[in-house]
């Protein structure tokens, strides 16, 4: 096992030359007992040779996508507290001591920056953005029954039995939904405190794509939410079928008793083959939901372990 810092900066780069020094230079300052790490995702543009030079323990992930960097610094680094952040400057340094004070002062496991809350819908100049923002953050606390302001801010701090029990299973982006989803799932402390957010300074582009991105996200919504709710999940087509079933079905079965004909035995067979669909869905969400409390019972254990480890 590699040392434990109290601190670690975690900072995942790709092409972030003309920012990434004031960031390291802003958080040393902040945390100055912080090890600071850039993981450099292929840039081309020299970021690795500038965060060396400001300071930075400079690693390499050769995987291309933020998640795929994420699973490689959570697996690498041993810590108390992680502080994660993006090599862009748009998140405050000063609000650093107080989100790693509630991870390692209030045990807190995840403190999410909420920047919808405070600047960033004046300062980001992406309207599809803001929108994309909106709808993730309520389709989540709408599906998870939560009350999240910000899901998919790049600015969190962590304890280590989160970091040491995250499975990263995205590449990119919607690593951030996952991170929400699974924490919430586990019933994890989860804090908030509101930040400033800034627009990117001029020169610098983002790397998020609106629409392929966006789309990523909604689809691991929607992935996660069958994973970790079934039982919802399936019974909601059950009931789809159901209705279905009974709007072919009851008209020919009203029609039998009244006559003793079946006139339209293609509506029964199909209203039959609904049925049976609606039947096995619900069968499958009743035992797929008795496998997911398996795993969070074992997940309990495993997280004892991981406090003795610690």
């Amino acid at each position: 096992m590699s040392r434990k810092d109290k601190i670690a900066v975690l900072i995942p780069c790709y092409n972030e030359n003309k920012t990434i020094e004031k960031v390291i230079r802003d958080y040393k300052e902040a945390l100055p007992e912080a090890v600071i790490y850039v993981y450099d995702n292929n840039s081309d543009d020299g970021t690795d040779a500038l965060a060396k030079n400001a300071g930075a323990v400079v690693r390499y992930e050769y995987r291309q996508g933020k998640g795929n960097v994420i699973r490689s610094m959570f697996r690498e680094i041993e810590a108390d507290c992680y502080l994660m952040i993006d090599g862009d400057d748009t998140y405050p340094a000063k609000s650093a001591r107080e989100m790693c004070d509630l991870v390692l002062e209030k045990k807190a496991d995840m403190v999410i920056g909420d920047r919808l809350s405070s600047t960033y819908f004046t300062e980001n100049k992406r309207p599809f953005h803001n929108a994309g923002n909106r709808v993730v953050r309520w389709l989540i606390n709408s599906l998870f029954n939560n009350r999240i302001h910000d899901i998919m801010t790049g600015y969190r701090a962590f304890s280590y039995e989160f970091v040491k029990t995250f499975p990263v299973l995205s590449r990119g982006f919607e690593i951030e939904t996952e991170m929400t989803i699974h924490a919430v799932d586990k019933n994890f402390l989860l804090k908030e405190i509101p930040v400033e957010y800034k627009d990117r300074p001029a020169g610098s582009v983002s790397k998020l794509n609106t629409y392929t991105d966006g789309f990523r996200v909604l689809k691991t919504i929607a992935t996660l939410f069958k994973e970790y709710q079934p039982a919802v999940f399936f019974n909601f087509f059950a009931v789809v079928c159901l209705i279905i079933s009974a709007f072919l079905g009851l008209p020919v079965v009203h029609e039998f008793i009244k006559t003793g004909l079946v006139p339209r035995f293609p509506s029964l067979i199909v209203a039959g083959v609904f049925l049976n669909i609606a039947m096995l869905l619900w069968v499958a969400g009743l035992i797929l939901q008795v496998i997911v409390k398996k795993h969070k019972q074992l997940f309990e254990l495993l997280m004892n372990e991981i406090h003795e480890i610690k």
